[in-house]
């Protein structure tokens, strides 16, 4: 049997290296943390939650859900650690992002099929007989090995901007100026809700659009002819704001390009002046215990650890400098004297050109050997990049004993993901979340005949996890 060399210690990485090597395969796991870090990472742990610490929702019958269903019915090992170290978040599940990762390294380092080693990969032997090897350093992968997938590929790497939120100390939220809710009351009351007066609100927006930012360095734009990129992985350490994201060195570059699904606060402001309050401010089915109504518009702060000790602004993730973020965030009502652990941040993130790289079995189309998974492949978010490592680990298990792997079926969530991003139009190829759009919709007759959106889901979900069923039975794995 081939050994399976699994490249990344994030969580496509752990969750492929535990599939695998569950299914009685030899797997190396190499990590380069902390011999070389990256602008986003604070630690070298593994499954390390860099932005929010949260799963999504586990509202039966939507779309994160069924991603999650299927993932548990094939054992997925790092949602069970998700599972076992949560902490309340209404309808979600987040997780203490340090008991999480503590959890999956108790995983790795006890199974005895897996070895682990801190290196730095910076060569892909695509001509190894004897070797399986899976991709999955993240969006911030090393120069050196960016270039190196760029050799294999012959295509140039796409770049996105990715987004870190603000946490803040929960001793020093004003507990008087806000309230617990959860949004229509779906799940327990488990959110911190800062509302906002219409005065306030303008106040706020009005300070966000005077706010000096952070100016984009050459290292962080796209790649274009006119305007060269240098490598700069090689010089000293700068602070967390200045210091370079790893990504692929080309050519050249041009303006940023914004992951849509997780746009900065001060970019959504600058679309109109209540763009906020119908995005990450939203205040709707939040409503005020003190007034009876809905706030003008509403900050949501989302538990970090068990000890309720720290809270993410959910969706704040910004580009200001640390001392207007300093200033501006405690405008927020109940906010006007807190702690902030971590400021926001964006930094770039990379990912290759699926549609035409990828096979449905996540295998490079010209190195059948390599396989790509987690958000290098083009999905995103935390659950989708877990899904993906669980595939690529069970895909490169069936390769490892000789035998070609059944893609995930078309009509499952893990199947649908891993169809958009092989099959998506490919001149504006951009990375997914799982969402219903993505999935097999009902016939048409069946549409007509079913009114109700929740029904249709419902249906879509049943028939899914039939389908998710059969393929784990027929699959041998």
């Amino acid at each position: 049997m081939k050994k399976i060399h699994i490249i990344g210690g994030g969580l496509a990485g752990p969750e492929a290296a535990l599939q695998a090597a569950s299914l009685g395969c030899q797997v190396i796991l190499s990590e380069m943390r902390p011999l070389r870090s990256t602008e986003a990472h604070q630690t070298s742990d593994f499954a390390e939650l860099v932005c929010s610490n949260s799963l999504k929702s586990e509202s039966e019958n939507s779309a994160p859900w069924l991603l999650k269903q299927e993932m548990r019915r094939a054992n997925s090992f790092l949602l069970q650690a998700a599972d076992a170290t949560s902490v309340p978040a209404g309808h979600a599940l987040a997780v203490d992002r340090a008991l999480f990762s503590e959890r999956v390294a108790a995983l790795i380092v006890q199974h005895p099929n897996i070895e682990v080693r801190r290196e730095e990969i910076t060569h892909l032997n695509e001509n190894d007989p004897n070797t399986i090897t899976i991709l999955a350093s993240g969006p911030l992968t090393s120069s050196p090995l960016a270039q190196e997938l760029q050799r294999l590929t012959g295509t140039e790497q796409l770049a996105f901007y990715d987004s870190i939120s603000p946490i803040v100390d929960a001793a020093t939220i004003d507990m008087d100026k806000v309230y617990f809710a959860a949004r229509w009351d779906k799940g327990t009351a488990d959110y911190i809700n800062c509302p906002f007066t219409k005065p306030e609100y303008e106040a706020f927006i009005d300070a966000l659009a005077a706010a000096e930012k952070i100016q984009h360095k050459s290292w962080e734009q796209i790649p274009t002819a006119e305007h060269p990129a240098t490598d700069v992985s090689s010089r000293p350490e700068r602070s967390e704001v200045e210091r370079p994201a790893s990504g692929p060195v080309t050519a050249t570059t041009k303006p940023p390009q914004y992951f849509e699904g997780c746009l900065p606060i001060e970019e959504i402001a600058r679309r109109g002046r209540d763009t906020l309050r119908f995005g990450p401010m939203k205040p709707a089915g939040l409503t005020d215990p003190k007034t009876g109504r809905w706030p003008y518009a509403c900050v949501q702060l989302r538990q970090e650890t068990l000890r309720a000790d720290s809270y993410n602004l959910v969706g704040f993730q910004n580009s200001l400098k640390y001392g207007e973020q300093a200033r501006i965030l405690r405008m927020i009502p109940g906010l006007e004297n807190a702690t902030f652990l971590r400021y926001g941040q964006v930094h770039r993130n990379t990912y290759i050109h699926a549609p035409s790289l990828l096979t449905e079995t996540l295998q490079l189309k010209q190195h059948l050997s390599i396989l790509i998974a987690g958000q290098l492949s083009g999905v995103e978010g935390y659950t989708e990049s877990i899904a993906s490592g669980l595939l690529a680990g069970r895909y490169a298990a069936a390769l490892a004993r000789g035998e070609q792997p059944t893609p995930a079926p078309r009509l499952t969530a893990n199947g649908s993901l891993t169809h958009y991003i092989t099959h998506a139009e490919t001149k504006h190829f951009q990375p997914a979340n799982i969402t219903f759009d993505l999935l097999v919709p009902l016939e048409e007759d069946l549409r007509k005949k079913i009114r109700d959106k929740k029904e249709r889901h419902r249906i879509q979900c049943e028939r899914a996890l039939e389908a998710w069923d059969t393929w784990l039975n027929d699959s041998r794995l």
